[in-house]
C-alpha cells in the first residue's frame, strides 16, 4: 500500500518565528486582496448562473480554509474564472442541486489526490494543453458576458458556444448604449488606472508637483477594480441610467451569514454527474497547482507542497455545498496581488477572507446598486488577462506537434 501524505498545513511552519513586522505585512496584503476579491467573486458567481452571494461566501469560507490548510505560503483561493463555463453548464443541464453534489464529489476526489501523493503529476501536463485550454476558457468567458456588456434583454443564456452566439444575434435589437458605455468605461479604467500611477507616468509626476502629501500615495494604492466598481456604480445611480443591477436581477445580497443546508444526495443523480464531477476535480487540481507554481516564481517564500495544497482544496470544496457555495481553487490574479502587496504567510489569505466578510456584512445593502454591465466589464478584462494570446502569434516558432496540441485543445474547449 502506498505511503499516504502527511496532513501538515504550511501555516504551522510559517507561524514559527512569526513577528509583528510580518503580521503587519500580512494584514495589509490581506486587506488589499479582500477588496480586490469583492467584485471578482460576485462577477464569477453571476457569470456561472448563480446568485452573487454564492461567489462571495465561497471567496470567504473556501478562501479561509485554503489559506489555513494549504501547502502554499501566499496562494489565495476562491471562485475562479476557469470554472465559469463548467459551472454554468452543470447548472443549466442538471440544476443547482446537482452542482452542489458535483462540488462535494470534486472535493472528496481532490482530498484523495493529495492524500495519495498525486499532486506532483500536474507538472506532466503539457504546456501546449494548458495554454490551449486557458485561451479557450477566456474566449468562452468573454462570450458569456456579451449579454450584460451590450445590455441585451435575454432572459436566460444557453450553456453551449454556438447556441449562445445565436441567442445574442437574435436579441441584438435590444442593445442598451448605457450598459455598453459602462462596460467599456470599466475596461478602460482597469487598463489605465495602474498605468497612471507608474513611477514614470507624466500624470503622476504632474500630480506630485501639485500635491506632495500622503494623499497621492494613498489614492495610488486603491485597486483598479474597486475604482471601477464604486465610481461607475455611483455614476449610474446619479444619472439614473436604465441598466440592470444586482438589485433588479437578484434583489440584492443578504447581509447575514449563509445558512447550513444539506445537498440533495441520491445515487441515481450521482451516477449522472460522474463526468462533471471529474471535470471540476481535475480542473481545480490543475488550476490550483499551476497557480502555486506561479506564486513560487514570484515569491521568496519556500516552495509549495502540492499534495497538501490538493488536500486543502479538497476540504474547502467538500464544505462549500453545505453553505450554498460554488467550486473553489487557487486564483492567479488574487495570488499575484497578495504577493505584490507584501504577504509573508497564509495569515494574509485568512485576513483576506475576514476583510471580505466584514465588507459584505456591512455594505450588503449598497451592492444592489452595482450595474451588471460593470461586473461584465471586469470579467472581460479578466478574460483578456487569462489568455496567452502571444502564443498564437508565435505558433510558427513551435513544432508541428506543439501547434496541433495547442490548437486542438483550444478548439475542443
Amino acid at each position: 500500500m502506498p505511503k499516504l501524505a502527511a496532513f501538515r498545513p504550511r501555516l504551522l511552519a510559517d507561524l514559527q518565528n512569526y513577528n509583528r513586522q510580518r503580521l503587519a505585512k500580512d494584514m495589509g496584503a490581506g486587506a488589499t486582496v479582500g477588496i480586490v476579491a469583492l467584485p471578482l467573486a460576485m462577477a464569477f458567481a453571476i457569470a456561472s448562473g448563480l446568485k452573487p452571494e454564492a461567489g462571495l461566501w465561497t471567496a470567504i469560507i473556501a478562501g479561509f480554509l485554503i489559506s489555513a490548510l494549504g501547502g502554499s505560503s501566499v496562494q489565495i483561493g476562491g471562485p475562479a474564472g476557469a470554472f465559469i463555463v463548467v459551472v454554468y453548464g452543470i447548472v443549466e443541464r442538471y440544476g443547482l442541486p446537482s452542482l452542489l453534489i458535483c462540488t462535494l464529489g470534486a472535493g472528496i476526489l481532490l482530498l484523495l489526490l493529495g492524500l495519495f501523493r498525486l499532486g506532483t503529476l500536474v507538472r506532466y501536463v503539457p504546456v501546449s494543453v494548458v495554454i490551449g485550454f486557458t485561451n479557450g476558457i477566456a474566449v468562452l468567458i468573454a462570450l458569456s458576458q456579451l449579454r450584460d456588456v451590450l445590455g441585451l434583454q435575454v432572459e436566460k443564456m444557453p450553456a453551449d458556444f454556438f447556441h449562445q452566439i445565436a441567442v445574442l444575434a437574435s436579441h441584438i435589437d435590444s442593445f442598451n448604449p448605457s450598459a455598453f458605455g459602462l462596460a467599456m468605461g470599466c475596461v478602460a479604467l482597469l487598463f489605465l488606472w495602474p498605468r497612471l500611477w507608474q513611477s514614470d507616468s507624466v500624470f503622476r509626476q504632474k500630480l506630485a508637483d501639485i500635491d506632495r502629501s500622503s494623499t497621492l500615495q494613498t489614492v495610488s494604492r486603491v485597486p483598479a477594480p474597486i475604482i471601477a466598481l464604486v465610481g461607475l456604480s455611483w455614476l449610474a445611480w446619479v444619472l439614473a441610467l436604465p441598466v440592470e443591477t444586482i438589485g433588479s436581477r437578484f434583489g440584492g445580497i443578504p447581509k447575514s451569514l449563509p445558512a447550513f443546508q444539506w445537498p440533495p444526495l441520491s445515487w441515481e443523480t450521482a451516477k449522472m454527474l460522474v463526468v462533471p464531477t471529474l471535470t471540476l476535480a481535475l480542473l481545480g487540481a490543475i488550476e490550483s497547482l499551476l497557480c502555486a507554481r506561479v506564486a513560487d516564481q514570484l515569491s521568496d517564500r519556500p516552495k509549495h507542497d502540492p499534495n497538501q495544497e490538493l488536500m486543502a482544496q479538497g476540504v474547502a470544496n467538500a464544505v462549500m455545498p453545505f453553505v450554498g457555495g460554488m467550486p473553489a481553487t487557487g486564483t492567479i490574479a488574487r495570488t499575484v496581488t497578495n504577493i505584490r502587496a507584501g504577504a509573508t504567510s497564509p495569515v494574509a489569505g485568512m485576513v483576506h477572507a475576514a476583510t471580505l466578510a466584514t465588507v459584505v456584512l456591512l455594505a450588503a445593502p449598497l451592492a444592489k446598486h452595482i450595474p451588471l454591465a460593470v461586473l461584465a466589464g471586469i470579467l472581460l478584462f479578466v478574460a483578456w488577462n487569462m489568455g496567452e494570446w502571444k502564443a498564437f502569434a508565435r505558433l510558427r516558432q513551435f513544432s508541428p506537434h506543439y501547434r496541433l496540441m495547442l490548437l486542438s485543445t483550444f478548439v475542443v474547449t
